[in-house]
Parts: structure tokens; C-alpha cells; sequence
């Protein structure tokens, strides 16, 4: 590519993921370029993560426009315009319109914390401890129409323990989303993972998740 990897990212709460994509491109492990870091609320933790890091931030709210579709557009224009060559949803909490995220085909991916296809959507700690699943954990996809259906080209597993609580589970895959995104992000900006209509990694169709050994 001959520069990095232009990376804008939506969030709509703390920023924690986000900052980790920050933390890892400082320390030299990310080489990646920020552009622009959107959210739908103006008061996410993600845009002061952003804004001190001195990455141009944006913030819509969807009451100002008439419908979703509207709204969607606006926003993802707005990362159109920064030059993001990848967009990562770190957090965010919208369903977005199916005709707007097609244009993103391959260039957009989200980080959601369950072993997909488990326990798309909300509640995804709560739903694996109802279950008594023994294991939990978080994957990144490429975003489709569908919610949280995308391709799942990584995953990372944490044990459910005994007497875990929702909090529990919470804080200990927290700690695996902040190394798994950006070791898939790293992927996309080495070359070694990317699309071809379906994930493509080392230039072979990706039909199963990899893991952080193999990122």
C-alpha cells in the first residue's frame, strides 16, 4: 500500500477498544493511521479517547435526522470523507442500515463479545451463563446487513468458571478483545488478511476462525 492503513472507528461508549488500537499503534505494534473516530453520542468516552490522542472526532445524533437510513448515511459519509481504507466498530451500538453498510463490503469489521454465531445482538455475558456454557468468548466479522452475521474471521476463548458473575466474564474478555482486534486489525494492514467477496487470509479462502496464535 506504500502508507498505513487509514482506520477511522465508531463507538458509543467508553472507548476501551479503541483505546487499545491506540496503545498498540504507539507502542509500534499497530501500523495503522487514525482518521476519524465517530459517535452517535456526544458524550462517549471514546471521543475524549480520541480527541487527546489527536484524532479528529465526529458526533451525529440520530434525532436530527428524519429517519435511520438518514442517519447512517450521514455518519458513514463522514468516514468516507476522512480516507478510511477500514472501518471498525468498537462499541457501537446501532444497528445500521443494510443499504449503507453494503457500500462498506469488506471494509468494515466489528469486534462483539460472544463466540459467534452464539448470542448475536444484547446481554451476550448473561446469555452465556443462563446457558451454563463452560466457554465464553469475543469475535471480530466483517459487518453485513446482517446483525452481527458477518464472516467471523477470529475468535478468542475464555473458561466460564464456577460462581462467575456477568461482571466477571465482562472484565476477563475485555482483556482478549484488546489484544484480538488489533492483532486482526494488523492482519488487514499487513496484507495477510482481506476480501475477495468471502475473508481471504495468506491468499486462502478463511473457512473457519482463527485464533491470536495464528494473527
Amino acid at each position: 500500500m506504500g502508507r498505513p492503513l487509514r482506520v477511522a472507528a465508531l463507538a458509543s461508549g467508553r472507548g476501551s477498544n479503541l483505546a487499545a488500537l491506540i496503545a498498540a499503534r504507539d507502542s509500534g505494534r499497530l501500523p495503522v493511521e487514525f482518521t476519524l473516530v465517530g459517535s452517535d453520542k456526544a458524550q462517549a468516552g471514546a471521543l475524549a479517547i480520541a480527541a487527546a490522542a489527536g484524532i479528529p472526532t465526529v458526533s451525529l445524533s440520530p434525532k436530527d435526522y428524519a429517519t435511520r437510513a438518514d442517519f447512517d448515511a450521514a455518519l458513514f459519509g463522514r468516514v468516507a470523507d476522512s480516507g478510511a481504507d477500514l472501518l471498525v466498530l468498537a462499541g457501537y451500538m446501532r444497528i445500521v442500515d443494510a443499504a449503507v453498510v453494503s457500500a462498506w463490503e469488506g471494509r468494515a469489521i466489528n469486534v462483539h463479545p460472544s463466540l459467534l454465531p452464539k448470542y448475536r445482538g444484547l446481554h451476550t455475558h448473561r446469555r452465556c451463563l443462563d446457558a451454563g456454557d463452560t466457554e465464553h468468548g469475543a469475535s471480530v466479522h466483517f459487518v453485513t446487513a446482517e446483525l452481527d452475521g458477518g464472516p467471523v474471521v477470529a475468535q478468542a476463548r475464555i473458561p466460564v468458571h464456577a460462581g462467575d458473575t456477568e461482571a466477571d466474564l465482562a472484565e476477563r474478555l475485555l482483556i482478549e478483545e484488546h489484544k484480538l482486534l488489533p492483532a486482526v486489525i494488523g492482519a488487514i494492514a499487513s496484507g495477510r488478511l482481506g476480501w475477495a467477496g468471502g475473508p481471504v487470509f495468506d491468499g486462502v479462502a478463511l473457512d473457519r476462525p482463527l485464533d491470536l496464535a495464528s494473527l
